[in-house]
């Protein structure tokens, strides 16, 4: 098993007052993502849940349309980190043949190698859930609930978290990375690898929401993203074409609903603007 932490040594200055002591860091290693025996994507981030992250990463990026059309799955760690490596049916592994392209990026770069206008800004899918509504106080105690589950980030406060919430089991999957889009490509993997109907639930973000994490929500089939931080423009109105409903500065004081507000069941008293 690799380690997704180790323990450093430091001079700590606190209160005034200074000791030497040892933290808790996460790790954080190149990951390259191998198919038929090509690389097609080297990222930088947490090794755990690696292979959650290779099915996540191939559904998100549309390299595959369902996990069984990777026929196998291996880790293979090595002195400069570890490779993912994938192995396709014949079909999809001749239409990757004809987009073949390789990525490079740090912590944090989700189109990194992005060869044209039109790749970095694909049309995502329309969702499902129609007739889904989520109750605003359930929401924000979901939001509430997933700190205590970043087990990675209690012990280093230094990675993000990608979850998945349904109204009737609660929170679960929830996965870490040091790079957001890391963290969402593992829940998406998990989502499918524990066979959960994410129609009917939420995506819970400890970031914030750009485009690319939107785009990733739309190929999960998820109609419901809550987030911690705030959205940028493309991310509210690639929410909007995909039918996704967008909720985002959700904190212990409430949230801001941005796209979609029909699935959401305001309190009493709440009044939606115009237009909505």
């Amino acid at each position: 098993m690799i380690s997704t932490f180790t323990r450093h040594w430091e001079i700590a200055w606190r209160g005034g007052q200074t000791k030497s002591t040892s933290r808790v860091v996460a790790e954080e290693t190149a990951i390259a993502l191998t198919y038929n025996g090509s690389t097609h994507a080297v990222m930088m981030g947490t090794p755990g849940d690696l292979e959650d992250f290779g099915i996540g990463f191939s559904l998100t990026e549309a390299i595959v349309e369902r996990a069984d059309e990777i026929r196998s799955i291996e880790l293979i760690p090595n002195e400069r980190g570890v490779e993912v490596r994938m192995w396709l049916d014949g079909g999809r592994a001749t239409s990757l043949a004809a987009r073949r392209r390789a990525i490079s990026g740090p912590v944090g770069c989700g189109l990194c190698g992005i060869e044209s206008l039109e790749q970095a800004r694909r049309a995502p899918p329309k969702v499902e859930g129609r007739g889904v509504a989520f109750h605003a106080r359930d929401l924000l105690g979901a939001m509430q609930a997933l700190s205590p589950l970043q087990m990675l980030n209690q012990q280093t406060r230094s990675v993000h978290a990608a979850a998945f919430w349904h109204p009737r089991t609660g929170i679960g999957p929830v996965r870490e990375d040091v790079g957001r889009h890391n963290a969402l490509d593992k829940l998406a993997g998990a989502i499918v690898r524990e066979a959960r109907p994410a129609r009917d639930g939420a995506i819970l973000l400890t970031s914030r929401v750009s485009v690319e994490m939107v785009q990733k929500a739309a190929m999960i089939g998820a109609p419901l993203i809550v987030a911690v931080s705030a959205p940028t423009a493309l991310a509210i109105q690639t929410a909007e074409e995909a039918g996704i409903t967008l909720l985002a500065i959700a904190r212990d004081d409430g949230y801001g609903v941005f796209t979609h507000p029909r699935r959401v069941v305001l309190p009493e008293g709440a009044a939606l603007r115009a237009g909505y």
